[in-house]
């Protein structure tokens, strides 16, 4: 991800204008000795199943103080799509509430309770989309992970970070367990509200991190920026993303790739269950490869794969029926070979296309990764590499500082990002000109 620079970049002065020295070692030796974090403090709560009781819920964390820790459960590889199943919430005052969104599908009382209390989320860009759809949409927020990643630790997960900051060690085997089921066990809430009893101290522990590295106001940018994410934006042929397809051939094959990704989804979304569970991608595409080139329809269709042949028995009667159909759609219906690009290429294909911006692009990410290291910041967090690869491939030929930053900024950059690459990006395309 990050080249090794060629030459240093001390006379650029980026880094001394925007952080104090750092200390050799940002990222200290985990506790050793960690306390096993095995029952919340209060035990664990009921959980909110009825209008009544989560008025009460309201009213307690709207009477409480501070920021507000708040987690949310997903069934994701059970259910279709990625609501919330169980949201998780504790205030100082009020203690940890444990609310059920699908008895409860309207939070939007406890979102006006909680006002513009900071909200504490760890990895915001994975639940605000699911709160959101049931009420709960934050004025302010602290993203524990995205400060870690700023804070130059090596690893941002939930747990890793509790063990570095607290010396907390948090137990994680119910995270991927399906939330959807009802009632949910004891020692899957008991995990819940641990997940929530941690933030606070948590969030505590990185601003004040951040503040000794002079990164606060970095990633004050950064958490209001994520206010307005609403979620990834929806996919253009997202049946394109089946797993095993760049083995299918020809637009007909193309064809009942398609076909069968619809017929899935549809029964997927109707039955509520994870597309995957009715269907595994590898077996969408093994049947298109052996009905690619056919002139009629199958008379069974199969799997030589154990794991897979049970799926294909199951729906047998509608895989056969969906290919057929596949099989006599008019050529003018049948889907292109591939979507016309949105984007700049791939960054391989840009030595012969543009030796110019290929150029650019290699002495920037060179010039980039030497700052990451110096300022211990990811790279992709300094600059996304698609924004730089954007700029580098439509931007002008001669861009100055300004230039850049105005570029970044357009397509989305917060200020400390652009203030930090702009002129980097600037110096590369200035040592690469246009011949």
């Amino acid at each position: 991800m990050t080249a090794e620079p060629d030459e240093p970049t001390e006379d650029l002065d980026v880094a001394d204008d925007l952080a104090p020295d750092l200390a050799p070692d940002l990222v200290p030796d985990l506790v050793p000795d960690l306390v096993p974090l095995t029952h919340p403090r209060d035990g664990v709560p009921d959980v909110v199943v009825d209008e009544r009781t989560l008025m009460r819920a309201a009213e307690a964390i709207g009477a409480g103080t501070g920021p507000v820790g708040i987690d949310a459960e997903r069934a994701s590889g059970y259910r279709y799509g990625q609501r919330a199943y169980l949201v998780q919430i504790r205030r100082e005052g009020s203690g940890s509430w444990l609310i059920d969104p699908i008895a409860c599908p309207d939070l939007s009382p406890v979102g006006e309770a909680i006002g513009d209390a900071e909200w504490i989320l760890h990895a915001a860009t994975q639940d605000l989309p699911c709160l959101a759809e049931v009420g709960l949409r934050p004025q302010s927020l602290f993203d524990t992970e995205l400060g870690g990643r700023l804070a130059g630790l090596p690893r941002v997960g939930l747990g890793a970070m509790v063990e570095h900051y607290l010396g907390l060690q948090l137990a994680k085997e119910h995270s991927a367990v399906d939330w959807s089921v009802r009632p949910l066990p004891e020692p899957w809430l008991r995990y819940a509200a641990l997940d929530v009893e941690v933030l606070v101290d948590l969030r505590d522990a990185v601003a004040a991190e951040l503040t000794a590295q002079g990164k606060i106001a970095w990633a004050t940018e950064e958490f209001e920026h994520l206010l307005d994410f609403t979620g990834p934006e929806p996919r253009v042929d997202p049946w394109r993303r089946t797993s095993g397809m760049h083995k299918v051939r020809g637009r007909r094959g193309l064809a009942i790739v398609r076909e069968l990704w619809l017929w899935r989804d549809a029964m997927a979304q109707q039955r509520d269950t994870s597309p995957g569970r009715i269907l595994p991608d590898a077996a969408i595409s093994e049947i298109a490869i052996a009905n690619q080139r056919a002139t009629k329809p199958p008379r069974t269709v199969g799997s030589a794969e154990p794991r897979l042949a049970r799926s294909v028995r199951r729906h047998q009667e509608a895989i056969i029926e969906v290919v057929a159909h596949a099989l006599e759609l008019p050529e003018t219906d049948l889907p292109v070979l591939s979507l016309p690009p949105s984007g700049p290429p791939p960054p391989k294909a840009w030595g012969d296309r543009d030796p110019v911006a290929a150029a650019r692009l290699a002495r920037s990410r060179e010039l980039l990764g030497a700052v990451s290291e110096e300022l211990a910041v990811p790279v992709e967090n300094l600059l996304t590499p698609d924004l730089l690869r954007r700029f580098l491939w439509e931007g002008p030929a001669a861009p100055t500082t300004a230039d850049v930053a105005q570029a970044l900024a357009a397509m989305g950059a917060r200020r400390w990002q652009t203030t930090i690459t702009a002129p980097l990006i600037s110096l590369a395309c200035g040592e690469n000109p246009p011949a």
